[in-house]
């Protein structure tokens, strides 16, 4: 058994779940260390977490076979939360599909990255297949289709990228247009201090919209970015449950019924920024 895993509570896990555990669950510490980040295991109930930066960042550490619903998860990181501490829900598909970008964001989360300021990078719109290889490279679920793209430039490297969907025209307001913010992305091993709001700054003054809307990932995410720039949370979306292909990609099961689904997430939050 990996050290890694050597604790009294395996006794009261069932060895075949043990098993299923070492294979990635050490793959991610290996990759850790490799990184000079300091890890350990431990236990929460059933949960098999793994504890960063003075246990200021967990990592719970979930197998595609369990037997979880997405409320205990949620109720654990919730915990967490209260304690000032993040934690964040990883999946083995996840892992297994997009290691590079989950180490990249445990990173970025650990404050680790080369820091670049907004002010020294400009704006400008950029291609679709531009985009779309930056943000596969570069952000957890990958690029989606999207109406506009703006990149963010540090001389002529691209350090950033942000995609919108098309403007709305909403019924409760005459003349009222709403825009989404879709995908987020900066390079891997940089944060760019700024580089968000200057996006969706040179968007609005582009589009001008009336407003414009975002979601973040609760696996991963309370949305505290969006709060710093001014986003009100506005509502609370329901856990979503997936089938995987044999290449492990999500399909959403749209009746969002669980009977077949192999793995789902914790939901997400609703963010609107009125200009």
């Amino acid at each position: 058994m990996s050290p890694a895993l050597k604790d009294d509570k395996l006794t009261s896990l069932n060895q075949t779940a043990v098993n299923q555990y070492i294979e990635w669950h050490h793959q991610l510490r290996s990759r850790l260390e490799d990184l000079k980040i300091e890890c350990h295991f431990s236990f929460d109930q059933d949960f098999c977490l793994i504890n960063l930066n003075s246990g200021k960042l967990v990592i719970n550490l979930v197998n595609i076979k369990n037997s979880y619903h997405p409320l205990p998860l949620i109720v654990l990181q919730e915990k967490y939360h209260q304690t000032d501490v993040k934690l964040i829900h990883l999946w083995e598909d996840v892992w297994l599909t997009r290691p590079l970008q989950v180490l990249a964001r445990i990173e970025s989360l650990l404050g680790l990255n080369v820091r670049i300021h907004g002010r020294k990078t400009k704006v400008s719109k950029i291609a679709k297949p531009i985009a779309d290889k930056f943000i596969d490279q570069n952000h957890l679920q990958g690029a989606v289709n999207s109406r506009y793209k703006l990149g963010l430039f540090k001389q002529e490297e691209l350090v950033a990228v942000a995609t919108f969907a098309a403007l709305r025209n909403m019924n409760h307001t005459e003349n009222y247009k709403s825009a989404e913010l879709i995908r987020f992305a900066v390079k891997s091993g940089y944060s760019v201090i700024g580089g968000l709001s200057k996006l969706i700054s040179h968007f609005a003054m582009l589009f001008k919209p009336n407003d414009l809307m975002t979601y973040a990932d609760r696996d991963w995410s309370f949305g505290e970015a969006y709060s710093r720039l001014g986003f009100s949370l506005t509502d609370t979306i329901t856990p979503r449950h997936f089938s995987l292909d044999h290449h492990l990609n999500r399909l959403l099961i749209k009746d969002n019924g669980d009977a077949n689904a192999a793995v789902f997430n914790t939901g997400s939050l609703k963010f609107i920024l009125k200009f």
